[in-house]
C-alpha cells in the first residue's frame, strides 16, 4: 500500500496518517488541539508532537479551550512544571491567549469551523501541480486565513503554520496522488475544487 513518504519514519506518524490527516474535520476541539500542536511544534517537529499528545491533553484540561481561555498564572506554572512537557512560557501564554480569540470566532460565526472552511468556500482544495511532483509550504489562502487570524490577535499562526492546518483539518487535500488516501478522500467528499 503506497503512502506519503513523510509518515514512513515512526509508527506514531503512520498512525496519524492513515487515520486523521487530510480527513475533512468539523470539530471545534480537535481544530483547537491541532492549532495547540502547531503552536508548541514552532522549532521542533510533528513527530515530537504526536508523541506529546496525552501530556499536552492533560496540561490543557482535553483541549477545552473554554477552560483554557480562563488560565491563571497558577495554572500555566503548573503546566510549565509538568513532566514531558514543553518548557516554553511564551508557547503556553500563546494557547491562552488563542484560546480566547478562538471563543470570539465562535461567538461570530457560530464555529470556528464555520470559519476557516468559509475560506475555501467549504470545499477542499486539491493540486494539479501537486502530481506534478511541486511541494508547496504556504499559498493564497493560507497567507489569507493567517493575516486574518493575526488581526483577531492569534499568536504563532503564520501561513506557514496555518499551511499545516489547512492539510491536517482536509481543507487542502496533500497526500501524494500516489498515496491510498489521496484517492479516499477524494472518493468520500464531492465538494472538492482543483487547482492549477
Amino acid at each position: 500500500m503506497n503512502r506519503c513518504v513523510w509518515c514512513l519514519d515512526s509508527e506514531v506518524m503512520l498512525q496519524y496518517h492513515d487515520e486523521e490527516w487530510g480527513k475533512p474535520l468539523h470539530d471545534d476541539r480537535k481544530h483547537f488541539e491541532y492549532l495547540l500542536m502547531e503552536v508548541m511544534q514552532c522549532g521542533l517537529n510533528w513527530n515530537m508532537m504526536l508523541k506529546k499528545r496525552d501530556i499536552f491533553k492533560k496540561c490543557f484540561d482535553n483541549y477545552d479551550y473554554n477552560k483554557i481561555a480562563n488560565y491563571d498564572d497558577f495554572k500555566i506554572e503548573s503546566i510549565m512544571n509538568t513532566d514531558g512537557m514543553i518548557k516554553s512560557k511564551k508557547k503556553i501564554l500563546a494557547i491562552v491567549n488563542n484560546a480566547r480569540a478562538f471563543l470570539k470566532i465562535i461567538d461570530e460565526f457560530g464555529s470556528f469551523d464555520n470559519y476557516i472552511w468559509s475560506f475555501s468556500n467549504y470545499r477542499i482544495m486539491v493540486y494539479h501541480k501537486h502530481q506534478q511532483g511541486y511541494e508547496e509550504v504556504k499559498n493564497s489562502l493560507s497567507d489569507r486565513l493567517s493575516c486574518d487570524l493575526k488581526k483577531r490577535g492569534f499568536k504563532y499562526l503564520g501561513s506557514i503554520t496555518i499551511f499545516s492546518h489547512l492539510q491536517a483539518c482536509g481543507i487542502i487535500n496533500d497526500h501524494d496522488c500516489n498515496c491510498f488516501r489521496y484517492q479516499e478522500l477524494l472518493n468520500e467528499n464531492s465538494a472538492f475544487i482543483v487547482y492549477e
